[in-house]
């Protein structure tokens, strides 16, 4: 091989990985139970690609009408994301809540919801550094390719993503995603 195909490959390589195609390796951790309070909304993955999801929504409306602000009993001050009551698999309908972690189901706001989060065994996928609106769906393709779903064994009853103070900067986030599994 030329000195040029060499460097050629290798361009090539590293293309691949900043392109978000490098392997995600989770850690398996215990987590136990924990309640979310925030909106809900019934989706699926398809709608979510086809331009017509809610999502995206979603998050516009968690920051301009100011809903964390309006959760009490906030465990933390990350926000949450989770995929519950799956239908099926990963190309099924699932119910989508954003909002935070909460000590107490006391006093739920009007217009959101209260998910208790059963304990189960989790692997979790952290993020590369990027626009949390590239990195994120990018991770979630590589869990959803079949070859890694059928090694995660996944459960199908919750889901969630971590926003914590590395995701603060939306143009520089990290963030970790918990994947239910048997």
């Amino acid at each position: 091989m030329s000195f040029r195909a060499a460097i050629a490959l290798f361009i090539i390589v590293v293309s691949l990985s900043a392109a978000g195609d490098t392997p995600l390796n989770p850690k398996m951790i215990d987590q136990a139970a924990f309640i979310v309070v925030g909106i809900a909304a019934r989706t699926a993955n398809a709608k979510e690609m086809s331009g017509q999801g809610v999502i995206a929504h979603q998050w516009g409306r968690l920051f301009q009408e100011g809903l964390l602000n309006k959760i009490p009993n906030k465990a933390d001050a990350n926000i949450i994301a989770v995929y519950t009551d799956y239908e099926s698999d990963s190309n099924g309908a699932y119910t989508f809540i954003l909002g935070a972690k909460v000590n107490s189901m006391d006093k739920i706001p009007s217009g959101m919801v209260a998910h208790k989060i059963p304990a189960g065994k989790f692997a979790v996928f952290t993020t590369e550094k990027g626009p949390g609106s590239k990195v994120v769906p990018e991770a979630w393709g590589r869990i959803n390719d079949p070859q890694s779903a059928a090694k995660l064994n996944r459960a199908y009853k919750a889901d969630f993503e971590i926003y914590d103070q590395r995701a603060i900067d939306p143009q520089n986030s990290q963030v970790d995603i918990y994947v239910g599994v048997k």
